[in-house]
């Protein structure tokens, strides 16, 4: 089947598995923002858009949970092995996020939401194997066994998720210091990304867990 053959694909899983953590990055920061209390905009509330966001805001908890929502479904994309659960997380919140965009008239934002939505429609469809039994009713379904990331690739996801989660924390820190540990992170997050490439490059077998 067509579908088979895109799935085993190697250069194909190394897309899918680097689009998780490109996902997983576009909520953390305005994740973390609601998480800790902070207003998303500075936009007067005259215009709609900023009314929109600090109505949200003064709703005090609700604010902080549509943050831990948003950046739990990041982390979940970027550990590869929780990546279904965590795509339909993203899928719930972005699509309410992108009506919000379209309805509310965004300059360029619905773009980038409806590129968002596109990115993580194409992660949905690439495990929808796994969907299957949810929807077999009385029927017998057995979920179609294919590869799943290399524990490499679960081990970089963690790092990914920390290291940035840590720069944009310590970038609410006004210390001299921070400026030191954030280069310190940044510099973990790129060769995190060089080894990880290096190695799958050098050695095909390091992309996807063998089968037995």
């Amino acid at each position: 089947m067509q579908f088979e053959k895109l799935r085993t694909n190697r250069f194909n899983q190394w897309i899918i598995i680097h689009l998780r953590y490109l996902v997983g990055f576009a909520f953390l920061p305005s994740g973390l923002i609601k998480v800790m209390g902070e207003r998303f905009t500075q936009v007067s509330t005259d215009n709609p858009i900023g009314y929109f966001f600090e109505a949200l805001y003064q709703s005090g908890f609700y604010w902080n949970f549509l943050g831990l929502a948003q950046v739990v479904a990041g982390i979940l994309l970027m550990t590869q092995r929780y990546a279904l659960p965590g795509a339909l997380m993203f899928f719930a919140i972005l699509s309410n996020i992108w009506v919000i965009t379209i309805s509310l008239s965004f300059t360029g934002t619905w773009i980038i939401t409806s590129l968002m939505m596109i990115a993580v429609i194409v992660l949905l469809i690439w495990d929808h194997h796994k969907l299957h039994p949810l929807f077999a009713y009385n029927q017998h379904s057995a979920v179609k066994a294919f590869p799943d990331p290399e524990r490499l690739w679960i081990i970089a996801g963690s790092i990914y998720s920390f290291s940035f989660i840590a720069i944009l924390w310590l970038s609410s820190i006004k210390e001299d210091y921070t400026q030191w540990l954030s280069l310190v992170f940044g510099l973990v997050l790129a060769g995190t990304f060089i080894i990880t490439n290096y190695k799958a490059y050098k050695n095909s077998g390091s992309l996807l867990k063998t089968q037995v």
